[in-house]
C-alpha cells in the first residue's frame, strides 16, 4: 500500500492539545479521527504497477493512453508506470522496483518471453497478482493474461493472403514475410498462424529466410529494400505490424514498383494503419486491440474482491477498402 503522507497522529495531537484541559483534548481527538477518516478516504487505497516493453511504436503509445485513461476514471487507483525502454535487463529492474514496493497488482506487457518469465513467477511468488498483456509468457505462472489471438490472426492473414493470388488451390505468388521480434510469443504466433494456411498452397513460394523487423519501420524498409535488389518479382509482403508493412510500401515506392506488390499489416490504429489502407498504401491490415484499458478494469476487479477469468482474448476484424473509410469517418479522422 502506498503511504498517504499523513502525519503521525501521536504527535499531531500531543501539539494540539498542549495546554488543554481533558474534556477541550477529548473534543480535539474526535475532530482529529474525523480528518484522519476523510483523508484516508479521499485518497488512493491501491497501487498498480505498469511494466511497459517499450513505447518507439505507435500501437505502444496508444496502448499507455488507453490505460492511464481509464486508471484516471477510479481515484482508488495510484498508477507507477515504467517504460523498459525496449531494453529486457531495464524492465526486469523495473518489475524488481514493483515488487520491493510491493504494490498491489502488476500489469506487465513483456518485451520477450524467455527473460522475463523468471521475474514474473518472482512477483507471483512474493503474493502479488501480475496481469500479462499482450506477449505471453513461457508458463501461465500468472494472475490473468489479456490479449489478441495472435495465431487467429495470422491464419486471418494468410486466408486472405490465398484469396488475394488466386484462392485457395489455386493461389500462386512470391511473398517476403517481414517479422516483428523473433523472441516475443506475437511474432512467433504471427507466423505460425500464416505459414500453416499458405503451406497448402504449393503455388506460394516465400523469398526469405526469418527476417527480424523488430516492430520498427526503418528496418522493414530496409528488409524490404533488400528484398527488392535480390527478386525482381514479389506479389506480396506479409510483415507482423502495420509501420513495417509501411516501411516495405515505401521502399518499393522508392524504386518504383509499390503499385505491383500487395501489402498486408497488423494492428489497425485508425490514424495509422487503417489510414494507410484507405489511401491505397497497404492492402488490408487486421485489428491488434490494445489491452491497456480492459487490464485497469480487471485489476480493479481483482482487488475489489472479485474473481477474473485466467485468459481474456480481445477481438480483432480485417480492414481493406470496403470498410477502412467508414471506420476513419466513425473516429474524425476523414469527413
Amino acid at each position: 500500500m502506498r503511504n498517504t503522507g499523513i502525519p503521525s497522529l501521536k504527535k499531531t495531537f500531543e501539539t494540539a492539545c498542549f495546554g488543554l484541559n481533558w474534556p477541550n483534548k477529548l473534543f480535539v481527538a474526535v475532530l482529529l479521527l474525523i480528518l484522519c477518516a476523510s483523508v484516508h478516504g479521499g485518497s488512493a487505497k491501491y497501487v498498480v504497477g505498469f511494466s511497459q516493453a517499450t513505447t518507439t511504436e505507435p500501437w505502444r503509445l496508444l496502448f499507455n493512453k488507453e490505460l492511464r485513461v481509464e486508471a484516471s476514471r477510479y481515484p482508488e487507483i495510484e498508477l507507477l508506470v515504467r517504460n523498459g525502454m525496449d531494453n529486457i535487463s531495464k524492465q526486469i529492474a523495473d518489475m524488481d522496483e514493483f515488487i520491493d514496493r510491493q504494490v498491489d497488482v502488476i500489469l506487465i506487457s513483456p518485451k520477450v518471453a524467455d527473460a522475463l518469465t523468471p521475474v514474473v513467477n518472482k512477483a507471483v511468488d512474493r503474493g502479488i497478482p501480475v496481469i500479462v498483456l499482450d506477449r505471453d509468457l513461457n508458463n501461465d505462472r500468472y494472475t490473468q493474461f489479456i490479449g489478441g489471438d495472435n495465431n487467429m490472426i495470422g491464419r486471418a492473414a494468410g486466408e486472405y493472403a490465398v484469396g488475394l493470388l488466386g484462392g485457395t488451390g489455386k493461389a500462386k505468388g512470391n511473398i517476403v514475410e517481414i517479422w516483428g521480434g523473433m523472441a516475443s510469443t506475437p511474432a512467433r504466433d504471427r507466423h505460425d498462424g500464416f505459414h500453416r494456411v499458405i503451406a497448402r498452397e504449393p503455388g506460394i513460394t516465400s523469398l526469405l529466410g526469418p527476417a527480424d523487423g523488430d516492430w520498427k519501420q526503418d528496418i522493414g524498409y530496409e528488409i524490404m529494400a533488400e528484398a527488392l535488389e535480390a527478386h525482381p518479382v514479389i506479389d506480396l509482403v506479409y510483415a507482423h505490424n502495420d509501420p513495417m508493412a509501411f516501411g516495405a510500401y515505401l521502399a518499393a515506392k522508392d524504386v518504383g514498383r509499390e503499385e505491383d506488390i500487395l501489402f498486408l499489416g497488423i494492428d489497425a490504429i485508425p490514424a495509422e494503419g487503417i489510414k494507410w489502407v484507405n489511401e491505397g498504401k497497404l492492402t488490408a491490415t487486421f485489428v491488434y486491440q490494445t489491452p491497456g484499458a480492459e487490464g485497469i478494469r480487471q485489476a480493479l476487479k481483482l482487488l475489489n474482491g472479485e474473481s477474473i477469468n485466467p485468459r481474456i482474448t480481445l477481438p480483432t476484424q480485417t480492414i481493406d477498402a470496403g470498410n477502412a473509410e467508414q471506420i476513419l469517418r466513425d473516429n474524425r479522422i476523414v469527413k
